[in-house]
């Protein structure tokens, strides 16, 4: 990610825990399971979370540098563990409500604080996959300023929806505000994390061509079907809006799985290939 050079190849595992997802997954977690009755369970699992991941992190790359996430993982929910054991009940009814839009909040001031130190918190995962030579290329550190910033900009969608869910709707497990569209912006600027460095690398080296808009934005839209099934599972808006969701959905699912048209050869045309012997 933020590469302008072709990443080494490895596998889909060192892809998982060389991505800065991995670090954001307890906060995810936290985020969307956080709730009535649950703010226990929640900094319970999002600390176990944080544990697996920075010993894995540790055992495969031995003396490595500390990530900004990880260090932020680590002191963000042990705080709540002490804090969720020693408040009031008055206290934790207040996190069990607020601790979403807390944590999403916390990100936000992460991503941006990291890029106001001009480290943005996705270099580190990004130099992984990388070779030194890039590392300090104008254009690998400013697809690193845009990645951050995108992330950024989820949480702070995250927040904002999950705000109206409590103060103005005063439902907090609300479908759309507590689940969907918080679950949508994390995904949206996953997909962008996928994305945008094959946009940079497309632009920047001779022979190749940036992937369209499309890629992006298509797969996107087919989870307007998942969307639709859960909006007529849990009753959560029109049925009208929900069967023209899944079919949106759909459609797109078959564009996406429709083969790319290629340019006619002369092996495509009738006839014998070019190399074929003639009498």
């Amino acid at each position: 990610m933020g590469a302008t050079a072709d990443a080494p190849r490895g596998s889909r595992f060192d892809a998982v825990w060389d991505s800065p997802l991995l670090g954001m997954t307890p906060w995810i977690v936290f985020s969307l399971l956080v709730g009535p009755s649950r703010f226990e369970l929640s900094v319970g699992l999002a600390l176990a979370l944080t544990a697996v991941i920075v010993i894995t992190g540790r055992l495969r790359r031995p003396g490595g540098s500390w990530k900004l996430l990880e260090l932020a993982d680590v002191a963000f929910f042990a705080l709540m563990a002490v804090v969720g054991a020693l408040a009031s009940p008055g206290t934790l009814r207040w996190l069990e409500t607020y601790a979403g839009e807390v944590s999403n909040i916390a990100l936000f001031v992460i991503a941006a604080g990291s890029m106001a130190a001009r480290v943005p918190f996705t270099l580190p995962y990004a130099r992984e996959q990388v070779g030194r030579e890039v590392w300090d290329s104008p254009v690998f550190l400013r697809t690193n300023y845009v990645i951050t910033g995108v992330w950024g900009l989820a949480f702070l969608v995250a927040a904002v929806v999950g705000a109206y869910g409590d103060l103005v709707l005063h439902d907090p497990n609300n479908l759309w505000t507590g689940w969907i569209i918080q679950i949508l912006a994390i995904l949206a600027a996953l997909r962008f994390t996928r994305w945008y460095p094959e946009v940079v690398r497309g632009r920047n080296r001779p022979g190749r061509t940036p992937p369209p808009l499309s890629r992006l934005l298509v797969p996107l839209g087919g989870l307007a079907l998942p969307v639709g099934v859960v909006m007529l599972l849990f009753d959560g808006g029109p049925v009208w809006l929900a069967v023209l969701l899944i079919a949106a959905g759909l459609l797109l699912i078959g564009v996406r799985r429709r083969p790319a048209r290629r340019p006619a050869s002369a092996t495509d045309r009738p006839g014998p290939p070019p190399d074929a012997p003639t009498e």
